[in-house]
């Protein structure tokens, strides 16, 4: 049996699967955390990433291993290979001023004009999300640091680099900014690459950061990026790689017409499509996928954590979120909860704070509010649909992913408010499945990734729909404060 491994180097943890090249079949994994926070030092990426990989068993038998990581945080590295302040991660908002100032630019002050440039150029329109506007932000904030900037990675280019033995001359390790490889769906978030032309954009990096930097090279889905030497053995493979929400669809198998729908730290809407987007009101971001096809995505701030707030606030654990929900009448009797919890991504809110509206003393019962959470969290991932629809995306199926996704509650209630059966596959890590395969990808050479057996334990869940929901909701989802000092 040859074997391969797959790594999701995600926002929480680091997750390790261990699996058959050929089959496709889990043969171990193995996990370790990594701290909180907005911006983190990339060494605990890297310790995480040894320690799953030692309680995976290692990689002394593995042939070819990628990465999955999540997207657009910023690994700045100076000339030696060090990095040159802790990384900016994709949930951090302060970048959001920048964002504005960048549109504003390409547009000649038109900020109308900027969003459609930025579009054309990029297939996206930037937020605090996106790496350029984290390097424009390093500009305003900290000039000393954005001059030291030789190179820009991240996070899952910057593993690639180390597992292949790059790293900071101070560690003993070969500090070449030139052996940097991302992939395009990665690349396809940064803000300076072009879906559309498959190149980056110079000129937009240094309109943000102020000058040129060497960028990490851009291989195609099932290349080589690495090969790595072992005393007495075959070299180890390294594949690609992957942002994490194009190797979920990788790891799901996903066509056109298929839409995975995450519930995670962050929600995710993500569809396969034949043809590029670009999308000049910002909704829909327009990312490449890992197979050479796009990968449209609606991204929101606030998905599990809702559930989390919701539950803490209640004094419950999950199930009981779950049971009081379930307990609660579709639409709560008018309660409706605008999960702006951290701010948001889509819409673009980064200072908005949550809101509970419709509040009367027959609806202010735990039920009640347990149900409010739920459908408010469904009902932004819902205008995320909507907007892949306006995209002229096709939306035929829904697969609901995520550690949200195992509630009883939010698979009840998601094909009311979305409006479609739900098929929710039996839990899986799908990043690290999607960088497995594509490091089988890279093992056998092919043409296509490995056709492994579907995902098993799926169940369908239908419903009516409850427009009634997604109806009062709209009324007054734009009805959110500013946070203080924003």
């Amino acid at each position: 049996m040859v074997l391969v491994a797959g790594v999701d180097s995600s926002t929480q943890s680091c997750k390790v699967v261990v699996r058959d090249a050929t089959t496709g079949a889990l043969v171990r994994s193995g996990r370790a955390t990594h701290p909180d926070g907005t911006e983190v030092d990339p060494a605990h990426w890297w310790t995480a990433l040894q320690a799953a990989l030692a309680d995976a068993g290692g990689l002394d038998d593995v042939a070819a291993l990628a990465v999955g990581g999540q997207q657009h945080g910023m690994v700045a590295l100076d000339a030696d290979g060090s990095v040159v302040r802790d990384a900016l991660l994709w949930n951090d908002t302060r970048s959001a001023g920048a964002a504005v100032d960048l549109i504003a630019e390409l547009g000649d002050g038109d900020p109308a004009a900027g969003a459609a440039a930025w579009a054309a150029a990029i297939g996206s329109v930037p937020v605090a999300s996106l790496t350029v506007t984290k390097l424009r932000w390093l500009r305003d904030h900290e000039p000393a640091s954005a001059a030291r900037v030789a190179a820009v990675a991240l996070p899952h280019d910057w593993l690639t680099w180390r597992l292949a033995g790059y790293g900071p001359a101070a560690e003993g390790c070969v500090p070449d900014l030139t052996a940097l490889t991302t992939d395009r769906s990665d690349a396809s978030g940064t803000g300076y690459w072009s879906p559309v032309d498959e190149a980056y954009r110079p000129d937009l990096l240094r309109l943000a950061l102020g000058h040129d930097v060497v960028l990490p090279r851009v291989l195609g889905p099932g290349e080589v990026a690495q090969r790595v030497p072992r005393a007495g053995a075959t070299d180890l493979l390294l594949g690609v790689g992957a942002g994490d929400n194009a190797a979920a669809a990788l790891g799901l198998g996903m066509v056109p017409g298929d839409v995975a729908v995450s519930i995670g730290t962050s929600g995710v809407v993500s569809a396969i499509s034949p043809a590029p987007t670009t999308d000049a009101s910002g909704l829909v971001t327009g990312f490449a996928d890992a197979t050479g096809a796009y990968l449209p995505l609606v991204c929101t701030l606030n998905a599990s954590r809702v559930l989390d707030a919701a539950a803490r606030l209640l004094g419950v654990d999950h199930a009981g979120l779950s049971t009081l929900a379930l307990a609660a009448p579709a639409g709560a009797d008018g309660l409706v909860l605008v999960p702006y919890l951290e701010g948001e991504r889509t819409p673009n809110k980064p200072d908005a704070t949550g809101a509970l509206h419709g509040m009367r003393l027959a609806n202010t019962t735990p039920a009640h509010l347990a149900r409010a959470a739920v459908e408010g969290m469904l009902c932004a991932l819902a205008d995320g649909l909507d907007a892949l629809r306006a995209q002229g995306v096709p939306v035929a199926r829904v697969r609901l992913i995520g550690g949200g996704a195992r509630s009883e509650a939010v698979q009840a209630i998601a094909p009311s408010v979305l409006g479609l059966d739900v098929t929710v596959p039996a839990p899986g890590e799908y990043v690290a499945d999607g960088a497995a395969r594509q490091a089988a990808w890279a093992l056998s050479g092919a043409a296509t990734p490995p056709d492994w057996a579907p995902t098993t334990g799926t169940v369908v869940r239908t419903g009516t729909p409850e427009p009634r929901v997604r109806e009062q909701y709209a009324a007054v989802r734009d009805m959110t404060a500013v946070r203080p000092g924003a």
